[in-house]
């Protein structure tokens, strides 16, 4: 049998995911080589070559990724943070543009001890257990109401507590219910929440129309419907001082915002770009 060229077949595989229109199709060759072979990406060229089984496995792995089934449900994992989250059908994939949510959040939690943080639409549980894994300190409470993603957030927080991350509060619950987490009125540091805030019939790229679940993605007409419930949940959970941060469409730029300054109690809105320099999550405090 003989040994093939490592580098060749991610060549060929990067051509194929161009062709399929794939957005980053280097980057994904090379993950997906990476995660076939059990090693970091960054040690792909200490692998100069393979049996012939594993450019095949490549070779399917790539096939299915040109049909755009996204990335990290092929990998089984995608990260934010310090950890790293099983995904796959039935949750939201989180997006890298969320770690700059994530940083803010964390900065409004220096120099508080014992913070209580509460993460709405939690998804696979990304924002809760990237603050955990910072924060071992810090009470996170974090609530979902899909019945789909529940397996995997209760996954992957079990996960995290066996590596020895201070457990989450899992709550399965609506956030646009006025009463959900009632008992911690005036008490959170820091609420984050990362809602479906998509307006219906805006067009999306095959991964998340395909793959994404819909009550994840769209916020109804104009996107706002869950951020609305979240603003006014935020105002009623925080603290004074305590902050809230709340992702948005690059659309809302100055809707959310005006949201936010809508409540009285709260100040110091401002609006942040992502990495790309859309508008992406509005933040304010608690007066």
């Amino acid at each position: 049998m003989t040994r093939q060229s490592l580098r060749l077949a991610i060549l060929e595989a990067e051509r194929a995911l161009s062709a399929a229109g794939v957005a980053s199709p280097r980057t994904d060759a090379e993950l997906l080589a990476a995660h076939l072979l059990g090693v970091e990406r960054m040690k792909l060229m200490m692998v100069p070559l393979v049996d012939p089984p594993v450019v095949e496995a490549l070779r399917e792995l790539v096939r299915r990724r040109a049909s755009r089934v996204p990335l990290q449900h092929l990998t089984g994992t995608a990260s934010l943070g310090g950890v790293t989250l099983a995904v796959g059908p039935g949750v939201f994939v989180p997006r890298p543009e969320t770690e700059l949510l994530l940083a803010w959040g964390l900065g409004v939690l220096e120099g508080v001890q014992n913070p209580i943080v509460v993460d709405l639409c939690t998804g696979s549980g990304a924002l809760a257990l990237a603050v955990a894994n910072a924060r071992p300190d810090a009470v996170v409470h974090a609530v979902e109401l899909d019945q789909a993603a529940l397996p995997w957030v209760r996954r992957n927080a079990d996960e995290q507590a066996r590596a020895g991350d201070t457990p989450i509060r899992l709550h399965a619950g609506d956030v646009t219910d006025p009463t959900v987490l009632m008992d911690l009125d005036g008490t959170v540091d820091l609420v984050l929440c990362n809602p479906p805030y998509v307006p219906e019939g805006t067009p999306v790229p095959p991964e998340v129309r395909d793959h994404d679940p819909h009550v994840a993605v769209f916020g109804g007409r104009d996107g706002l419907d869950v951020v609305r419930q979240v603003v006014g949940c935020a105002a009623r959970l925080l603290r004074p001082g305590g902050g809230v941060a709340i992702e948005h469409d690059d659309t809302h730029g100055g809707s959310v915002p005006a949201l936010l300054s809508a409540r009285r109690v709260l100040t110091d809105v401002e609006d942040h770009a992502d990495l790309a320099g859309r508008p992406r999550f509005a933040t304010a405090r608690r007066a």
